[in-house]
Parts: C-alpha cells; sequence; structure tokens
C-alpha cells in the first residue's frame, strides 16, 4: 500500500481490489449494517454511549473478513478516511446491485 491517492475516486478501485473474497464482502456488509442500525437506535433511545460499540461492532466484522478470508492487511491502517467512506459506498454498491456479493 505504497501508492497515495489524491482523492477518494483514485482509492475506491484499489479498495475494491483488497475485497475479492464474497465471504470478506459479506462481512463488511453486515457490520455496516449492524453499524447503521446501532447509530439509529443510539439516537432513538438516547443511550448515547452506545455510539462508543460502533467501532468495535464494524470493525470485528470487516476485520476479520480480512485476516482470516482475505488474507490481506485491511485499508484502514494506512488510509482511514477513505477507507471508512469506501465500506459506506461498497455496502451501498451491494445493497443496489452494483457489487455481487
Amino acid at each position: 500500500m505504497s501508492e497515495q491517492f489524491q482523492s477518494f475516486e483514485e482509492f475506491y478501485p484499489f479498495y475494491l481490489s483488497q475485497h475479492q473474497n464474497r465471504t470478506c464482502k459479506r462481512l463488511h456488509f453486515v457490520g455496516t449494517l449492524l453499524v447503521i442500525l446501532t447509530a439509529v437506535f443510539t439516537v432513538w433511545s438516547q443511550k448515547w454511549w452506545f455510539f462508543l460499540t460502533l467501532p468495535v461492532i464494524g470493525y470485528s466484522f470487516a476485520w476479520t473478513g480480512h485476516f482470516f478470508f482475505e488474507k490481506n492487511r485491511p485499508a484502514t491502517f494506512t488510509y482511514f478516511r477513505y477507507s471508512l467512506l469506501a465500506d459506506f459506498v461498497m455496502f451501498k454498491d451491494i445493497l443496489v446491485g452494483n457489487i455481487r456479493s
């Protein structure tokens, strides 16, 4: 991951190349869905401490996918912001059928 990406548009194809394994993509999808649902629940219930669980929920699924199925290093370690945004974009792309999982 020595490339320096100047924009999200440059980064996203790289991000997708790091998510070829079907199980890894599915784990990302489930983790992102649980993050969204937990965030909605947190706002609805006004139990603000639940926001502290969001990174644990999201990354536990994503990193399990990378370490055990994809067998690569998550892009989060080098490109935190782009990687976080890409998780949600990939979630949307899977949801609307632009990416098969």
